[in-house]
């Protein structure tokens, strides 16, 4: 019987290296740290987002052409990706697997990509309270610095919540509160959908499951040996200075009202639990000095990646005047 495959699609900082135990701890589950497997296959199907020493877009045109040639066209290319991964997948697992986890929040940029390479897949996207996520990131990779994964909150969050709006009939959503709630019903639906019996013994169990590899959670794995509710405050204490707060209030702006429902959380309610934060100036000049340097540094990275499009579209409508 093939391996098939499971695949935790999340933001940064969201919970997945849990759940991803969880589930190995269930019998014919394998998984590795973060694979991280399918960028370079995804992003030949999307011109943008890959910086290189080549032309990344004419990448994607050569491999186009490549496809126009293949009897099977482009359909063929995207399945002898698929069966490539696989194969990898099954000589990564140990004997006897059934299923192989692919945890790598990267893919939070080319969830859609990934969802058609897999069409047999299982999804299951995992959404997390973004001011939790944001509070964890600064935990995480102290000090606060405002362009910190800002690609992964956002550009990566809001394609997710693209992706999942687009399939819902075939994905599972889960919010990471309600996993470490302490209510098993979560995780036995989660079970469900992924077609393996819900070990009760592994919320306990997964303490046992060293995940192996330089990428991956540098803290959870050690700070907590069983589900804990404590992570669903911890952004009360670390948001609470006013430049944070603000910072944290216009991202959620950001997000909006139908992408936060989406993953099942209340915009006014999580402006409101802002706006109650005591008042703090822990941090506060710091962060002023980094938010300084990072606004001297903006038109630099905005001019950078304006130049870099812009020689791209001269260097293609030189290439198709060639050829008129």
């Amino acid at each position: 019987m093939a391996l098939k495959p499971i695949f935790i699609l999340s933001a940064v900082r969201s919970g997945s290296t849990l759940v991803q135990r969880v589930l190995a701890a269930h019998e014919g589950i394998a998984t590795v740290a973060e694979p991280w497997l399918l960028l370079p296959g995804a992003y030949s199907l999307r011109r943008a987002g890959v910086d290189a020493g080549y032309l990344h877009p004419f990448m994607v045109d050569a491999i186009e052409d490549f496809c126009e040639q293949l009897p099977g066209g482009s359909e063929e290319y995207v399945r002898e990706l698929r069966e490539s991964a696989l194969r990898l997948y099954e000589s990564a697992a140990e004997e006897g697997a059934r299923y192989f986890v692919d945890k790598s929040p990267s893919y939070c940029f080319v969830a859609e990509e990934v969802m058609r390479l897999f069409p047999e897949g299982k999804f299951v996207f995992l959404w997390r309270n973004p001011l939790s996520i944001v509070s964890s990131i600064i935990e995480t990779w102290q000090p606060w610095r405002p362009t910190i994964f800002r690609e992964d909150l956002f550009v990566g969050l809001p394609r997710l919540t693209a992706t999942y709006d687009a399939n819902r009939e075939r994905v599972h959503g889960v919010r990471y509160e309600d996993l470490i709630g302490g209510d098993e019903r979560h995780w036995r639906e989660l079970l469900r959908y992924v077609g393996v019996e819900f070990d009760p013994s592994s919320l306990s169990r997964f303490t046992e499951i060293d995940l192996v590899g330089r990428m991956g959670d540098p803290t959870g794995g050690k700070h907590y040996s069983a589900l804990s509710s404590e992570p669903q405050q911890k952004w009360k204490t670390t948001l609470a200075n006013p430049l944070r707060r603000e910072w944290c209030r216009r991202y959620l702006g950001y997000l909006g009202e139908r992408r936060l429902a989406t993953m099942g959380y209340d915009l006014d309610r999580l402006l409101a639990e802002l706006d109650a934060l005591p008042r703090s100036a822990s941090s506060l000049l710091a962060d002023l000095k980094r938010l300084a340097q990072d606004l001297v540094k903006e038109p630099i990275r905005v001019r950078t990646r304006a130049h870099r499009v812009l020689g791209v579209n001269v260097i293609r409508e030189l290439t198709r005047a060639e050829h008129k």
